[in-house]
């Protein structure tokens, strides 16, 4: 492994007290997200709020400030969003609905474009609607999905560590997911299901950084008595250091050049990524390795063997 940073000896637990607090302010964030998710009072996509989605495509060339002034004029629909894909001269129109108007938008949208861009060739590629109701399911079944990825990881750290492990590790996913969703919920940026897609996969990356943290320590528990376990969990963490840099650094790499060069329609699943992996790098030495001091207490998970 390539060693961007040499042998260190950092004291991360001395630092533990005030990590906990950053992290309380991003749980209490993510806590007040999921309440406003579920009373559906956030930035909710049409994924969770119903509505309609609209994407078409342009023989040649067209702004979003055309493409607005015609929806506004010709349709009478005010409240949408755009997103445009210049490289294929596609449009994607939203309208977030209510009710019975959901499915009204679409045809209003198509015959509004064909109308107001006369001698252009459009092309409908798709018409998505989704129901309020509909809406109102997806939301229950996204946190259920991200609960059941959460048991998951539990008996998966139980099995292959301790069952201490394994709350340090569950806590430390969770707080990785409430954290990118209350930042979200502040920024006022979209909650829909590609930011549910990147929150899973935001755990699943901070689950690995964790158990190779986790693994390094039982190692070291297992090798020798005459250090305290505090001084034990700082070696360890101090010797996988460069290796978390380098993994962290490369998804976070990856992350942006998927933001940049992705297109528009992926900013909202990037810039969950780049978050993601920064705070769950934080959360695997800050969040989970002192969360397993406290449970374990102290003294008590060096009585391995």
């Amino acid at each position: 492994m390539i060693e961007l940073v040499k042998k260190t000896n950092i004291n991360f637990m001395g630092f533990r007290n005030y990590a906990f607090a950053l992290s309380g302010l991003f749980i209490v964030l993510g806590v007040i997200a999921i309440i406003q998710v579920a009373r559906g009072h956030a930035n909710l996509g049409i994924d969770f709020a119903g509505g309609t989605e609209v994407q078409v495509k342009f023989d040649r060339p067209v702004t979003l400030a055309q493409v607005r002034k015609v929806i506004n004029d010709k349709a009478g629909i005010h409240d949408f969003e755009l997103q445009d894909l210049p490289t294929v001269n596609k449009v994607l129109i939203q309208v977030k609905g209510k009710g019975d108007t959901v499915g009204q938008y679409s045809d209003k949208i198509i015959n509004a474009l064909k109308d107001g861009f006369t001698g252009y060739k459009i092309d409908v590629d798709s018409i998505s609607e989704i129901g309020p109701k509909v809406g109102s399911k997806l939301r229950v079944d996204a946190m259920w999905a991200i609960i059941a990825a959460s048991i998951g990881i539990l008996a998966y750290v139980t099995w292959r560590f301790q069952f201490r492990f394994s709350v340090g590790a569950t806590i430390a996913t969770f707080h990785d997911v409430l954290a990118v969703l209350g930042i979200f919920y502040v920024m006022g940026a979209e909650i829909n299901l590609i930011l549910l897609s990147a929150l899973l996969t935001i755990a699943g990356y901070s689950l690995t950084d964790t158990v190779v943290v986790f693994d390094r320590i039982r190692e070291n528990l297992g090798l020798t008595k005459k250090y305290t376990v505090i001084e034990i969990v700082n070696r360890s963490i101090n010797e996988v250091f460069s290796r978390t840099i380098v993994t962290s650094l490369t998804v976070f790499l990856s992350g942006v050049a998927l933001f940049f060069f992705g297109g528009e329609i992926l900013h909202g699943f990037a810039t969950a990524i780049l978050l993601g992996v920064v705070i769950g790098t934080f959360s695997s030495v800050f969040v989970a390795t002192p969360i397993v001091l406290l449970f374990g207490g102290g003294e008590k998970i060096a009585k391995r063997k």
